[in-house]
Order: structure tokens, then sequence, then C-alpha cells
């Protein structure tokens, strides 16, 4: 098992380019199964969860040519859909959460989809229900296996139909339109979820054919069409590592660029950060952060405690929710965080604790953070990554301490960061990667 060694204390300077988005590349490559004809994509994140669904696409009968470094082209004209019964489907798709977002392409085009419970982060329950109601108000039929923790769905032809979703899930809904593409008739889909990502996935499947109005709304309108062809698409910056970087910059009081960020679609993150008092300057398609000493946290107009909560978009994501606490430990001021989304996520703030940060745990979904106003510095510490968002959030943590930490479990960091330690070390950082 891999380990980081940190040390902490110094100061970053340079420029950094995010990644492409995870949370797009899942959806987009699981889209490719829609059609026999050639789909290129650029900008693929090199990371082990993305990697990973390449090598199943791959082991399922897509033709898979690699471009250049982010760049891949995939022809998925020859499926093998007894590969889905097989041991070792089964095994890779238990370790990609990620992979559920084949259902809804396999379902449309073959008429079937099978997948065992998929694993990922231990950030709370992330129920699947959304999806399979989808899909069965679309005609299919569902099947659990509660033994062999196996949901299978089947259907000749998929019915259009009109469909108010139990939650605004972005996995959900992105699945959920991947079959309705190829279904008879029309499907109407009101709260459905609106991230940056899942406009990309309907532009994307738009170009290949697919009549989809109401893109960036909460309401979709698809009309189901026979066949789906090829097309070219480009993944948008990952608004979490460019979430992550100004909170890095910021905790570590370094001057950083922040490359290509696409602002335009980051929503309500550069105004929740400014709340924390980072300060930052838009230059065209970058993000410049000055080097501060101290960055204070606004309170509400009537003078109680600032609240960061997460929320549906153009709400806050709750992928960022763990940077905003760790950023907040050397503010200077007050502030709650309110993860309502998953009720494990904030469990690791027991190693800030350890690392004297001034945290209280209120419950599973609360924490309020006291910031030190770069007054005390934290302690290095021994700790472990509990899941990607949070992993880096401790990394940061270790970045801005005193002394040198050790951060354990870091393949989970790995699932979302590309190369995390040689660009931040480029940057300045002392981190080495070592196998313990």
């Amino acid at each position: 098992m891999a380990i980081f060694k940190v040390e902490g204390g110094t100061r970053l300077h340079g420029s950094v380019t995010p990644q492409g988005a995870k949370n797009e590349a899942l959806q987009i490559l699981s889209a490719v199964l829609l059609t026999p004809e050639r789909v290129v994509v650029h900008n693929v994140p090199q990371i082990l969860d993305i990697i990973q669904l390449i090598e199943l696409l791959e082991k399922m009968g897509v033709d898979v040519e690699r471009l250049s470094e982010d760049s891949y082209a995939f022809r998925a004209a020859n499926i093998d859909l007894d590969y889905m019964r097989s041991e070792d489907y089964h095994r890779r798709c238990r370790r990609l959460r990620g992979s559920v977002m084949m259902i809804g392409p396999l379902l449309a085009r073959f008429g079937v989809g099978h997948i065992p419970k998929p694993g990922g982060d231990k950030i709370g329950r992330r129920r699947l229900d959304t999806h399979f109601l989808g899909f069965q108000k679309l005609g299919a039929t569902f099947n659990f296996d509660p033994n062999e923790e196996f949901f299978s769905v089947e259907c000749k032809r998929l019915k259009g139909c009109y469909m108010l979703l139990d939650e605004a899930s972005v996995t959900g809904t992105a699945n959920i339109i991947m079959a309705a593409v190829l279904a008879e008739g029309t499907t109407t889909i009101y709260n459905a979820a609106c991230e940056p990502y899942l406009q990309q996935l309907c532009k994307m499947l738009n170009r290949m054919g697919a009549k989809i109005s109401g893109i960036a709304s909460n309401l979709l309108t698809i009309e189901g069409v026979r066949e789906l062809g090829g097309t070219e698409h480009t993944m948008l910056p990952d608004m979490i590592e460019v979430g992550s970087f100004i909170g890095m910059a910021a905790m570590t009081q370094s001057e950083l660029t922040i490359k290509n960020v696409s602002y335009d679609n980051l929503g309500i993150i550069p105004a929740q950060f400014a709340r924390l008092g980072i300060q930052f300057e838009q230059r065209g398609d970058d993000i410049y952060i000055p080097q501060q000493d101290h960055y204070s946290i606004e309170s509400f107009i009537d003078g109680s405690i600032m609240t960061i909560a997460d929320a549906p978009w153009p709400g806050l994501t709750p992928d960022l929710l763990s940077i905003f606490l760790v950023v907040a430990t050397q503010a200077k001021g007050t502030v709650l965080i309110h993860q309502k989304m998953f009720e494990s996520r904030l469990f690791f703030v027991d190693k800030l604790i350890d690392m004297g940060a001034q945290v209280i745990l209120c419950d599973p979904h609360r924490a309020t953070v006291i910031g030190h106003d770069h007054r005390i510095r934290l302690r290095a510490a021994k700790m472990t990554s509990p899941d990607i968002r949070a992993g880096v959030a401790l990394l940061i943590a270790a970045m801005s301490a005193e002394g040198t930490s050790v951060i354990q479990n870091i393949e989970q960091i790995d699932r979302g960061y590309k190369d995390i330690d040689g660009r931040l070390n480029a940057l300045g950082a002392k981190i080495t990667r070592l196998e313990e």
C-alpha cells in the first residue's frame, strides 16, 4: 500500500491546469455504448476510476484506441453480453461505483443490463433507487438478488413517459437520459439534475442524433430516436480540482494561478470561497490567487454565523464541502459546514482535531469550525484517507501543518486526482510517495 509523506509549511508558487472532469468522464465514457460508431473523447482524466472504466469497456468488447495522453477513440460495435455474467465483470464493477452508469446505455441498445452492487467511496448511503425506478417507468423489468447483491433490468423496447424524479440525482438523471434517447416516443423528466457535466452529456448525445430539449433546466424532454451515430467530445475541466486548488492556495498562504478553469461553468463555487474571505481574480479563463496571510469568514447580514451547505445545482456541489471545512480551520471567524447529502462524509474531522483544529462535529451532517487565523499551525499527524475528497482535504491540512505527516490509503486520492504529488511538487510542495 502506498503512502504520502508530507513535509508541511512550504508555500506553493506557479500555475496548475486542472484535469478533465471525473464525474463527466464516467457519464461520457458510458455513453459510447449507445452506438456502434466511432466516438472520440478528449481531455480524459488519467485517474484510477477512469482507467478502470476504460479497461472494463475493453473487456466488454469495445475497441479502444488511445490517440494521445488524454484522447481516446471508442467503437462499441461488438459487445459481449455474456461477459456481464462473468466473475471478472462482477469483480471489476464492484470496485468501481461509476460502473452503474453503463446500465442505461446497455438497456437502451441491447434490452438488458446486469451489474453487481458497485463499490466506491464509503461516505454513507448512496441509493440507486432513482436509476431503477426511472428504468421501470420506461417499461423495464427490474430484479435484485439480495444474496448476490446483483441488479438486472430487461426490456425489449423502452417506451417514453412522464416521470417526476424522487431526487435530483446527477447519476440517476444521466442514466435515465441515456436509456430514454433510444426509447419509443417522448420522455419528460421533471426534477432532473442540471449540473454542467449533465449538460455536456446532453449536448454530446444531441450531436450523436438524440433529440433532447430543456438542457440546463430541471425539466428535460427527450424524443426517442431509433439509433445514434458517432461524434467527438471534449471534457470540461474538473470543478472539484479547481476548488481544491483554490482552498490549497489559501491554506498554505500561496500565490497560485489555476489555468483554463471554464469559469462560466463553476457556478457558485468562486462566490462561496469569497465568503470565506479568500481573494482571487478572474483573468480571462484563469483564476489568480494572491498570497494571503489572513482570510476572514463573512457573517450573515443579521450577524449570525455563516453556513456553507451543499445543494443540487446551481447550489454548491457536496464534493467540495471537505475542502471548505479544512480551509476554514485557518480562517478568521466561525462557520457551520452542513453536509446534507451524505451522513458519513464529515467523519474525517477527527483527524483534523488530532492535528489541533477547532472543530465541533454536531452530528453526522453538521460541523462547526472555529478558525485559527493562521496564529496556530496544525500539527503533523499520521492519518488515513477515507474517500477521495476527504483524502485531498487531509493532504491540504498536512501541507499547511508543522512537521511531517503521513497519509495512508492514498489509492483513494489517486481515484480522483491525477499525479497529485508530482503536480504539487512542481509548485513547491514536499510530498513523497512511498510503499509501506
